[in-house]
């Protein structure tokens, strides 16, 4: 039987969150010293840890089947390969900082200003669709630095929380990209390999249902059933059942777990009681 494989970096944070994923999904790796490759014991993919940025060029070369990393180095690489599916972690954006003193009134600052980066294809086009012509001067790190060296006039990196710049008398004037993990795979995957893709996408689809829904459980006054199943819609409708108490009931309900904070005060005043949130293991639509 084919083998599915997978290319996800050799460390970090993302590399991580990939392995989480897989273990969550139910895919278990032996791989605790991070050999260059391992298998999994109980589904057929065989994962590679890789650069991340050789990753685009093995998963076009058919190296590797799929890989895991940064939408940011998919696109600087600009490599033939299919993104399958955004993944929702390793959330980052790719900025544009310049020296904290100077004055910003807009995009047009940059006209003819030389700009550090390692992300130079992501930059080119981004000034060539706005029309302003700027100098490229490409580094393979220490992008932070070059304006207070003199290197440049301005830098474009990856900015998570900003602390890098301010330590560098630097600040994020403008956001380029929103990146975050994804999958892509090689555009040449036979039947067998692609129908072990579609397995995997189904669990990790559901896996991370889960992560951004929890299940709610709450008792609530006959008379403001309907009103709270406007706040809860659920899947496709709530569970209601009657409670022993007279003109009660109990409501089962899903909710995203980013909107409960706003719809907990409005159950509260519809008269809801004893409200309990759970999280959600597996969540299959």
């Amino acid at each position: 039987m084919s083998k599915l494989k997978i290319a996800i970096q050799k460390k970090g944070r993302l590399s991580e969150e990939t392995l989480n994923l897989f273990c969550d999904c139910g895919i278990h790796f032996s791989n605790n010293d991070r050999r260059l490759k391992d298998e999994a014991k109980n589904f057929p993919v065989e994962i590679l840890f890789l650069r991340d940025d050789d990753i685009p060029q093995y998963v076009e070369d058919g190296v590797a089947d799929i890989g895991i990393l940064g939408l940011n180095e998919v696109l600087e690489k600009n490599k033939n390969v299919q993104i399958t599916e955004y993944l929702g972690f390793a959330q980052c954006k790719l900025s544009l900082a310049i020296p904290k003193e100077d004055n910003y009134s807009g995009i047009e600052y940059f006209r003819d200003k030389k700009i550090a980066t390692s992300y130079a294809k992501i930059l080119i086009n981004y000034f060539e669709g706005k029309a302003i012509p700027v100098k490229i001067e490409s580094l393979g790190g220490s992008v932070e630095i070059a304006t207070s060296i003199g290197l440049a006039d301005a830098i474009f990196d990856i900015v998570s929380t900003g602390s890098t710049l301010l330590m560098n008398g630097l600040r994020e004037v403008e956001v380029v990209l929103k990146s975050e993990a994804v999958m892509i795979c090689n555009t040449n995957l036979d039947e067998e390999k692609a129908a072990i893709l579609e397995k995997l996408i189904f669990r990790t689809k559901a896996v991370r249902k889960a992560r951004e829904n929890k299940y709610i459980l709450l008792n609530a006054p006959n008379n403001k059933i309907k009103e709270i199943c406007e706040q809860l819609p659920g899947m496709k409708s709530p569970t209601i059942m009657p409670l022993i108490t007279e003109g009660w009931s109990s409501l089962h309900s899903v909710i995203r777990e980013d909107e409960f904070w706003d719809v907990i005060h409005n159950l509260k005043n519809l008269g809801a009681e004893g409200i309990l949130v759970i999280p959600i293991e597996k969540m299959i639509l």
